[in-house]
């Protein structure tokens, strides 16, 4: 519901404060949380958690997209977002250890948890105030020279960006008469539910092994960081070939193996755990793929703010899902995206160049513009 109104501030306040903003109100109601004397209270946090949460993810993949140009920028979607799988290689641990501190000073140890880590997450968004860079026709640490570069170089590959205006109410209406936005968020949807299946599910499966507390939290580790280097070898070669349905398409179908095994296999606990690799790899490689080919596939500010916020928020919804089914019927809908940029791709090749369309014009059509391609 926020992640749109959130970009849309992102590009007004400038990402260093906006997403500097964020980081330090989530931490800072993580500590509350750890504090909450009563259910009402935490269901106040959680709220506030996921209204301040709502920016960051969507506004760095927002960001992201304006300094890269598409050949180059999967590698960059896939390191940030697998950040997410080394934080559930080494969260649990890290949890694990800050949960020792039970009653001490009088206090339970989850209540450290969330203080401890949701200080730490403060001081971290205090020093991005000041390390965090803006979009790179704002970014001060810049030459002139270098500014100029930067923004030539992603001209030639994405067209005129359209900084300088400001995005309307009629730029988001507009958004949404493209119907390939919609296939976005349904791909993202079908691949939140598996990947959040595994996150909620692999714990319990794992200690459904026999395995202790602490033992669980340690085999949880390794799927985790298989999945964190396939994502990043998936990214490099989409990024070679300059290439991505294809780079979408394997991972999932390494997922569906892993699940298709655990729903098979039941009395060989090797095999079974075998599986959980092959779904975490999958899954949380397929993601930033399907992120990064289309936010980069969207033209100007005015269309990428709106659509890689609109793909996060829908696609969250899956999350509600996850809870209680793996839909794996929702993965092919990458397949519609393909052949619809593609479809696309071919209709504007067949079309007059020139149809009288002025710069301007052309610039306020970002990726719809007769001169503009789609990567694959």
């Amino acid at each position: 519901m926020f992640e749109i109104p959130s970009n849309l501030l992102l590009k007004k306040l400038k990402p260093h404060i906006w997403l500097s903003a964020c980081m330090f109100l989530f931490g800072l109601t993580t500590v509350c949380q750890g504090l909450v004397q009563n259910y009402s209270g935490l269901l106040a946090t959680r709220f506030f958690l996921g209204l301040f949460e709502t920016g960051m993810f969507p506004g760095c993949f927002y960001l992201i997209g304006m300094w890269y140009k598409r050949s180059e920028a999967q590698k960059r979607y896939s390191f940030f977002f697998s950040s997410t799988t080394l934080a559930g290689a080494f969260g649990g641990l890290l949890a694990s250890a800050i949960g020792k501190m039970d009653y001490m000073r009088g206090y339970r140890g989850w209540r450290y948890i969330f203080v401890l880590e949701g200080t730490l997450t403060c001081v971290v968004a205090l020093s991005f105030v000041f390390l965090l860079p803006d979009f790179p026709e704002e970014a001060k640490w810049l030459t002139e020279e270098e500014r100029a570069y930067v923004k030539a170089r992603l001209r030639v590959d994405q067209g005129r960006s359209a900084a300088e205006r400001r995005i309307t109410g009629h730029d988001v209406r507009n958004v949404f008469k493209d119907f390939k936005v919609f296939v976005g968020g349904f791909m993202y949807f079908g691949l939140i539910v598996p990947a959040y299946g595994y996150a909620y599910f692999s714990p319990g499966i794992i200690r459904g092994y026999g395995y202790s507390a602490i033992q669980t939290q340690l085999h949880s580790v390794p799927p985790w960081a298989a999945a964190f280097a396939f994502a990043m070898l998936i990214a490099f070669l989409s990024d070679k070939f300059k290439h991505r349905a294809v780079f979408a398409i394997f991972p999932i179908c390494v997922a569906l193996a892993g699940f298709s095994i655990l729903l098979a296999v039941h009395n060989n606990t090797r095999l079974q755990y075998g599986a959980l690799f092959l779904i975490a790899m999958g899954a949380y490689s397929a993601m930033p793929v399907i992120v990064c080919w289309f936010n980069m596939n969207l033209g100007g500010h005015h269309r990428r703010s709106v659509g890689s916020a609109w793909q996060v928020g829908f696609g969250n919804i899956g999350g509600i899902i996850a809870v209680y089914a793996f839909l794996a019927k929702d993965a092919p809908r990458c397949v519609v995206y393909f052949v619809s940029v593609g479809y696309q791709n071919r209709k504007r090749d067949r079309s007059p160049v020139d149809i009288g369309l002025t710069e301007y014009e052309k610039t306020e059509m970002g990726d719809m513009s007769p001169d503009y391609r789609y990567l694959l």
